[in-house]
């Protein structure tokens, strides 16, 4: 594959819906190539599409990051394939609403398996590729349950505080390679999130921020000139935290 070398080329985990799509198509409009990744094949495919037909190029990758065993080897191979990687989004997790006294341990370590671990991997992935090109951003989407505790929602206030403190360690030791980190932590967005069997809550989505907002933001994050990193963003609705 043909690729300039000032073309920048993008993994987005979780694109076929909300903050994922909505950062897909932001970058797509900048010109920027993508590697898409979620389970769904279909939705994928529909936002390829969409990103295409705004000029630039995208390939759709079936990647379950639930099975921690082949995540960092399925991410390697996509820079094999649609490299030179320069952007990874870690985007793609779940929501987990309960009382820490009434959370199993197969729900607590699914919840730090897929936002946390699995986010381990896919840097593992690229990690090695981004070193030797002495060039890359990882960006890492975490919440405002990073920096603050919600009763009910332990174990996602967990996954998320922890994915802050890795991008924190990570970006301390990949400085000297160039990379740049981003931990991206948002408030309540307006997502299918909450549509899920895992997540009871009662908040206005009339209130929330829109996934486009949000990816606004990443765009002018990985944007910035490589010599410069915010290296954590909180990101509030106007209306508050909900």
């Amino acid at each position: 594959m043909d690729v300039k070398s000032n073309q920048q080329r993008a993994i987005i985990t979780g694109a076929s819906s909300g903050i994922g799509k909505a950062t897909a198509l932001a970058f797509a409009r900048a010109g920027i190539d993508l590697a898409l990744v979620s389970r769904s094949i279909d939705k994928l495919e529909l936002v390829a599409l969409s990103a295409r037909d705004l000029g630039v190029e995208a390939k759709a990758y079936a990647i379950d990051l639930a099975d921690l065993t082949t995540v960092k080897e399925n991410i390697a191979r996509i820079d094999d394939d649609f490299g030179p990687i320069n952007i990874i989004v870690n985007n793609a997790g779940m929501g987990y609403t309960n009382l820490l006294s009434d959370t199993s341990l197969s729900d607590w370590q699914a919840v730090l398996n897929l936002n946390l671990t699995s986010i381990f991997e896919c840097v593992m992935g690229i990690l090695p590729k981004m070193r030797q090109r002495k060039r890359g951003t990882i960006v890492n989407i975490a919440s405002i349950a990073a920096q603050n505790a919600f009763a009910g929602w332990g174990a996602y206030c967990v996954s998320k505080a922890g994915l802050v403190s890795f991008s924190q360690v990570l970006a301390q030791e990949e400085r000297e390679n160039q990379i740049r980190v981003i931990s991206v932590c948002p408030g309540s967005v307006n997502t299918p999130i909450w549509d899920t069997d895992t997540v009871q809550a009662d908040f206005d989505r009339l209130m929330m921020l829109t996934p486009e907002t949000v990816a606004q933001v990443i765009l002018q994050a990985v944007l910035l000139p490589e010599e410069a990193v915010i290296e954590t963003i909180t990101l509030t609705s106007s209306a508050g935290t909900l």
